[in-house]
């Protein structure tokens, strides 16, 4: 099944109000269906305020998180805030979740970084919560890591039968996760390492990618065409020479210039090459929902407005 593309725009600028509402409705007049905003520790905006003053200023602009690090907030708490920004947003959210994979950000806090095991059981027990209690019905958890009595989630969202879950995921365990509870998988490098360097580029080959969709079709058995698989570009730039442009961003990681060319998380060339490339991607892979970051997202608006929909 092909599904008609998406896109969304992965914004952490610190801006004030009204330049982050001008931008968030020009993203919406370009076409892109969502405002994304990660979860780090740094000079970033914090997701949930920022993400609720885009939905306010636009009117049909989804907004998400990409992706809410499940450490920093205990799930009673992230259900009732995606809850409440759903209702005041008219039904706008997609809540993006993960285990957490940034060192730094708990290195500088002091928040424990444990070992990957327990962050993901941790994230398969916190989704569980979260999708009980925006359900709406009185929820009842006992686990490991949380345990919830009797617990109703209020407000009731919009979205039925609840906002769409997205799992950002990489490794094997983690993808194998995403298949089988997410309603959006984003297919991302293997984040192991706790850093982006030379080794987390080389698992997002266009070989090692197509293995991941691969274990995502197998976890996810009879469910697989019901899940949006998603894709971030973190680095697209318009180019009339796309082998020179290549080569130099793998070369500032010590990779081949092919490693960017064929990876589907990175875009160079003209506009018609880029949007050829995006259909080829579609087709090999079933990314129909991409979303740009590293500031790209401006100069990715000519070609948001011709593959829009389509």
């Amino acid at each position: 099944m092909t599904r008609p593309f998406r896109f969304g725009a992965q914004v952490a600028d610190v801006k004030p109000g009204k330049a982050w509402a001008d931008l968030a409705r020009k993203l919406e007049d370009g076409g892109y269906s969502t405002l994304f905003v990660p979860d780090h520790l740094d000079d970033q905006v914090a997701p949930l305020p920022a993400m609720t003053w885009a939905a306010a200023a636009t009117s049909g602009l989804r907004v998400g998180s990409l992706v809410f690090d499940n450490d920093f907030k205990h799930p009673v708490v992230l259900a009732k805030e995606a809850a409440t920004l759903d209702l005041l947003s008219d039904g706008r959210l997609e809540l993006g979740i993960g285990a957490g994979w940034m060192h730094t950000d708990y290195e500088t806090s002091g928040i424990p970084f444990e070992r990957a095991g327990v962050r993901i059981d941790r994230l398969q027990e916190a989704v569980t919560v979260i999708k009980g209690l925006l359900g709406g019905q009185p929820f009842s958890f006992e686990g490991t890591h949380y345990k919830i009595k009797d617990l109703t989630g209020t407000p009731k969202p919009v979205q039925q039968p609840r906002p769409p879950i997205l799992i950002g995921a990489g490794a094997k365990r983690m993808l194998r996760f995403a298949a089988r509870e997410a309603d959006i998988v984003s297919v991302n490098f293997d984040m192991s390492p706790g850093a982006i360097n030379a080794d987390v580029v080389t698992t997002g080959t266009a070989n090692l990618t197509a293995q991941k969709v691969d274990l995502i079709r197998d976890a996810a058995g009879d469910r697989f065409d019901d899940i949006e698989l998603s894709v971030t570009v973190f680095m697209a730039a318009l180019h009339e020479n796309r082998d020179q442009l290549a080569e130099m961003v793998a070369g500032s990681f010590g990779q081949p210039q092919e490693l960017v060319l064929e990876s589907p998380h990175f875009c160079t060339g003209t506009e018609t090459q880029i949007v050829e490339q995006l259909q080829e991607r579609r087709e090999k892979y079933g990314f129909s929902y991409v979303v740009f970051s590293g500031g790209s997202y401006e100069a990715m608006l000519p070609v948001v407005g011709k593959l829009a929909g389509t």
